[in-house]
């Protein structure tokens, strides 16, 4: 069997290729040199990229078989997740690597600007003994204010609560008693700028948080405020920054980040005050080599076809372990009702029930869509682009939920809205130890069929004999059948249901159909 390619385009930790292990071929490139990551990218299932390599629109378009990109990392400036997306490929990053990293950063670079440590011990190597010149003040019993209190902010919070702070945090996302566990006062943005001490941004950066803190708001501030932003650049204004330092209206500043990277040359490089580096927020060893095996796992997850938890361009929440179950179940389901459909498909509404509900079900949307469109298209269906697909053709699609379930403790159900104006609807659950997915409805007929690689069914007008034409049509046709049910409903009509160790040809199903009088017959294969 021929091994997948994975693509190496920058240096990564030696775990990250101890955590994909044996059952891929490894190649390496020199991402930053852009001749050769189109020549290495074109036949490779994966690539790994830190953040010197661009993974733009052209280099999606020249990787044939990419599956998958995955950025050892958190920032994804250096991906087109939009181009990525519209090819199926998924896009993968390493979200809490480097939380703790860029937490400790950032009291490193609060503490530092409280003790003047950098122009003190820059003045003693050149010689100078100036004790009185970079006296400092202490941490303990002054007010921090962290503007973001998501997982890194809250890291922060942790490790300044031993310094004995005040802690206070701006986070319209954040409940009060939420933050009252953690020992933080919710505030206004405004409070936080006029009550702190120290202020210390964690928050994302988005168009909303862009300039978040500018001239207006260091305005507001205590002349011995301390400003720290090892987060995203742009959040605090770099030049209303610098004119507060000046103007003395702000004691001093720790930066890791910029508005734009690389920054070698900004007038904050030329104040004393100012504690400023390179964007180390993610460089320590422990970072990286986190970021190297959470992104191994996430390819190796993704080239085997499974949901990545961490895959930024697939939108169906937390992956919980008593959903993993139903995710092939919702997928073969998806498949099931596509194959039984006589027309296009116009609307696909998933329905999950049962107590499955009380957790995030909204992968099973996205498994049953994948399910759907693996019939349709003959292109590659992905978690990724089954939504893609989706929108192109027109096809709505919805997804409802109900605790409430009568026969089965979780149920998914995938009904499809023809433009002919039928629908079809298959309905399945899984079973016992093994997770034995099991068709249970095919459009109100209850059935109880394990679900198989090869299936067919007949829908007619009940009478005596239809079983024994269908065994030997298929006897005729060396199909073994591995299993046969029979469903009636009140109105005399009748389904068959088989499974079948082998593909059925279209005239063997035609035969039947003919013979039987059938209103329908449909071999549907899974494989």
């Amino acid at each position: 069997m021929t091994k997948r390619r994975v693509l190496i385009a920058e240096e990564l930790s030696p775990a990250t290729v101890e955590a994909l292990g044996p059952d891929f071929e490894i190649i390496e490139c020199d991402g930053a040199d852009r001749a050769a990551l189109l020549a290495a990218i074109t036949d490779v299932d994966a690539i790994l990229v830190r953040s010197a390599t661009l993974i733009d629109a052209e280099a999606i378009a020249a990787a044939k078989s990419l599956k998958v990109v995955a950025r050892a990392g958190v920032g994804l400036d250096n991906v087109d997740v939009k181009a990525a997306t519209q090819a199926g490929v998924m896009v993968v990053n390493a979200p809490t690597s480097n939380i703790v990293s860029a937490a400790e950063l950032a009291v490193a670079l609060l503490l530092a600007s409280a003790r003047n440590v950098v122009p003190a011990s820059e003045a003693l190597h050149r010689g100078e003994w100036k004790r009185s010149k970079y006296t400092g003040v202490e941490v303990s019993d002054k007010v921090v204010g962290i503007v973001g209190l998501g997982r890194i902010g809250i890291l922060v919070a942790q490790r300044l609560s031993a310094f004995g702070v005040q802690l206070i945090a701006y986070d319209p996302y954040v409940q009060p008693a939420r933050a009252a566990q953690l020992g933080v006062r919710m505030v206004t943005l405004d409070d936080l700028l006029v009550e702190s001490d120290f202020i210390t941004v964690h928050l994302p950066k988005t168009p909303e948080t862009v300039g978040l803190i500018g001239d207006a708001e260091l305005r507001k501030v205590k002349p011995t405020v301390r400003i720290i932003n090892a987060a995203r650049g742009g959040i605090v204004d770099e030049t209303a920054l610098y004119d507060a330092l000046v103007d003395g209206r702000v004691a001093g500043a720790g930066l890791d980040v910029y508005a734009k990277e690389p920054c070698t040359d900004s007038p904050l490089f030329t104040l004393e005050n100012v504690v400023a580096l390179p964007h180390l927020g993610a460089s320590t060893d422990e970072a990286q080599e986190k970021a190297g095996i959470s992104v191994a796992r996430s390819v190796r997850l993704a080239l085997a076809g499974e949901l990545v938890p961490d895959a930024v361009n697939v939108q169906g929440g937390q992956l919980d372990d008593a959903i993993k179950p139903l995710l092939p179940l919702a997928e073969k389901i998806g498949s099931i009702a596509c194959g039984l459909a006589s027309a296009a498909v116009q609307r696909v509404d998933v329905e999950v029930l049962g107590e499955i509900v009380d957790h995030d079900v909204r992968v099973l949307e996205l498994s049953a869509l994948k399910g759907v469109f693996q019939k349709l298209v003959h292109d590659p269906v992905s978690f990724v682009n089954a939504p893609v697909l989706a929108e192109q053709r027109g096809v709505e699609v919805a997804l409802t939920t109900d605790r409430t379930s009568d026969d089965h403790r979780s149920v998914v159900r995938v009904t499809l809205t023809l433009t002919d104006g039928q629908t079809v609807s298959v309905a399945g659950t899984v079973t016992g130890a093994r997770h034995t997915s099991k068709v249970v409805d095919v459009d109100g007929f209850d059935v109880d069929v394990p679900v198989s690689d090869h299936m067919a069914f007949f829908r007619y007008h009940d009478k005596p004999g239809v079983v024994a034409v269908v065994g030997g049509v298929l006897g005729e046709a060396n199909i073994n059948i591995a299993g046969m049910q029979v469903a009636r409903d009140d109105s005399g009509h009748a389904l068959i249901v088989l499974t079948v160790d082998s593909p059925i040809p279209s005239v063997a199903i035609a035969t039947i159909t003919e013979r039987i009088d059938a209103h329908s017959g449909r071999a549907v294969d899974l494989i």
